[in-house]
């Protein structure tokens, strides 16, 4: 069986490592053939990716990464292409010092890298200088290359991973290569899919190396790349009493629009009821503008009390508040014991009081919430994503969302997926609050608390996208709505 089947799942770095020491000891393919793999997949994709291009630049390391650049080198002269290899240096080691004289034995030629060298031309260049073992900022003179490569204008195709991106976290501690497409090799490593990642890996594709399934066998992945879902369709016979009452707690003094949003997108979402309680000063506009929502002005948690009684699944945190009415209303929620979502003040708050919670439950923090949630900084937060969001899903029992660029979805078992969806346009006002009503919506209809964060996830950042292609710029939380609809119901919108 092939080993594409793999393709949707991340490991990382050191998990990727045990399958190519398996494929080295197990399997008896040498690390010089594995290299050799490599290069030719990676070849064969540049000559795809840039038919026209004539001329390449290689830019070699000193480790295998370097090795499967001097190889893809020797390939292109083969075939005929004009090659230059810059190195580093010509301390290559292992299977990487083999493939370097595969290369001088080729042409004879290496360059080194000199600081006060123009770079040549070239239609496109390869990055070929650090693999998956760089956990650092790389040093000086590398720097000094990657920042001169990046203003060059010239397209760039990274080998395994952009140089100088931490191939575990998505994390960049210093400058790294923006290329314009990523070959990675054997597996996907995990950290190419979230934080900085998307700013650096341009076209992502992952070639197993035509490697057995055999060499994946008791390799529990560590993450996965999240699935396309929705709910099936509804029963003939159902009615608004099948699909769940969410009730929308939010909205405080001038914030009756994150309610509204939250809200409305439960109800496309489809729930059959949805509730929202919150300020009186708020009914008028919430019931001119969205009649469906059964809008309730609360004064206190007695006012609550009833609401609850009737709900499925709780929305807690758009416009709440951290005021005296904003916390007694999230006391009252929690205490209730209800399935919740808890995005916003409702996490802000949640910060002062903590809790675990033993009921299902969604929280959906931005990193900046995150790290208040783990009394820790923004920055030690997206130095490892994948860290962060497992710690907050043990310390709450909850599974987490931890929104961003690749978001994150973990539970509180270790299970987590990654997003590749969404665009820099939905980093706009209300997009939360869209989400913590979507995924409401579908807790109410019957998914786990897992389940529905992830198809939730899902179909907002894809509704996103869909939003974006008039623009990203000037994209609206409501823009989403529509869209949200149709890929609820698996219609794919034009």
């Amino acid at each position: 069986m092939h080993a594409d089947r793999h393709l949707r799942d991340l490991y990382t770095v050191e998990q990727v490592r045990a399958l190519d020491r398996r494929a080295i000891e197990d399997l008896g393919i040498t690390g010089f053939e594995l290299m050799n793999r490599a290069a030719r997949a990676a070849f064969t994709f540049l000559c795809r990716q840039w038919p026209q291009a004539r001329r390449l630049v290689v830019f070699c390391g000193p480790g295998n990464n370097g090795g499967d650049g001097y190889l893809l080198a020797s390939l292109a002269y083969e075939a005929g292409v004009a090659v230059e290899v810059l190195e580093l240096t010509d301390a290559a080691r292992g299977d990487a010092a083999h493939a370097r004289e595969t290369w001088l034995h080729s042409t004879g030629i290496t360059h080194r890298w000199q600081q006060d060298a123009s770079l040549p031309h070239a239609d496109v260049y390869v990055d070929a200088l650090y693999g998956t073992g760089l956990n650092r900022a790389p040093e000086a003179s590398a720097s000094a290359l990657i920042e001169r490569i990046n203003a060059s204008g010239i397209p760039v195709l990274a080998l395994d991973v952009p140089s100088g991106l931490n191939a575990d976290t998505g994390h960049c501690p210093g400058v790294a290569i923006r290329a314009q497409a990523t070959v990675s090799f054997i597996a996907a490593k995990r950290g190419l899919y979230t934080g900085q990642a998307s700013t650096k890996t341009g076209t992502l594709i992952v070639d197993t190396l035509g490697l057995p399934d055999i060499l994946w066998q008791g390799m529990p992945a560590d993450a996965a790349l999240l699935d396309a879902m929705h709910l099936g369709p509804r029963a003939r016979d159902a009615h608004k009493g099948d699909s769940g009452h969410v009730l929308a707690i939010g909205g405080d003094h001038g914030t009756a629009g994150a309610i509204r949003l939250c809200g409305e997108a439960a109800l496309r979402g489809g729930a059959g009821l949805v509730s929202v309680a919150t300020r009186a000063e708020n009914l008028f506009a919430l019931n001119s503008a969205r009649p469906e929502l059964m809008a309730h002005g609360v004064h206190g948690p007695q006012e609550l009390e009833a609401l609850l009684a009737r709900a499925t699944v709780l929305a807690v945190g758009p416009g709440l508040g951290q005021g005296a009415w904003g916390h007694a209303l999230w006391l009252t929620a929690l205490d209730s014991g209800k399935p919740l979502v808890l995005d916003a003040d409702g996490l802000n708050l949640l910060v002062h009081e903590q809790r675990r919670f033993a009921t299902p439950a969604v929280l959906t923090p931005h990193p900046g919430e995150a790290a208040r949630l783990l009394e820790k900084t923004n920055a030690e937060v997206q130095l490892d994503r994948f860290a962060s969001v497992r710690e907050l899903a043990q310390r709450y029992g909850a599974v987490i969302v931890l929104k961003g660029s690749g978001s994150l979805i973990a539970h509180p078992d270790g299970r987590l997926d990654v997003c590749t969806w969404g665009n820099p346009g939905m980093g706009s006002g209300g997009m939360g609050d869209l989400l913590t009503g979507v995924i409401a919506a579908l807790m109410a209809q019957g998914c786990s608390a897992w389940d529905a964060a992830r198809i939730g996830v899902g179909l907002h950042a894809r509704a996103g996208d869909i939003a974006a292609r008039k623009g990203e710029r000037g994209l609206l939380a409501s823009d989403l709505l529509e869209p949200l609809r149709a890929l609820g119901n698996g219609i794919e919108h034009d």
